[in-house]
């Protein structure tokens, strides 16, 4: 079953990649590149997931993180980070802004879809933690 993803990650190159990985397999990708943009998309498409990049200009992937679970209408779509942040300490930092998974990149191609999709709410038993 087609999943709508959002990609808010703002390296062409990145988005490209991820984009091609999980058309792949199936699903609708929606990209932002900034956070405020990316917060504004997940408002307005309301995805089953949300990938998120934590080095963001302007804003962080740690505070569109918690924006996003600050929201009532957003909070329980799943975020998984997907950073090259890979030091003591950062997966914490994620999970505790709100993400539900981490991803270290660079990505790899060939486990890439698979990561992402044991976070869909259908892998979650049909609802978003």
């Amino acid at each position: 079953m087609t999943k709508t993803i959002l990609l808010i990650e703002d390296n062409p190159q990145n988005r490209y990649l991820a984009q091609f990985l999980l058309e792949h397999r199936g699903h609708k990708v929606l990209q932002a590149e900034t956070g405020p943009e990316g917060l504004k998309l997940a408002a307005i498409a309301r995805p089953d997931l949300i990938l998120l990049d934590i080095q963001l200009p302007g804003m962080d992937g740690h505070a569109v993180a918690r924006a996003l679970k600050s929201d009532p209408q957003l909070k329980l779509i799943p975020i998984v980070a997907v950073t090259s942040y890979a030091m003591v300490g950062d997966r914490e930092k994620c999970l505790a802004a709100g993400a539900e998974g981490y991803i270290e990149k660079p990505i790899d191609p060939e486990s890439f879809g698979d990561e992402v999709e044991r976070f869909l709410p259908a892998a979650l038993g049909g609802i978003a933690p």
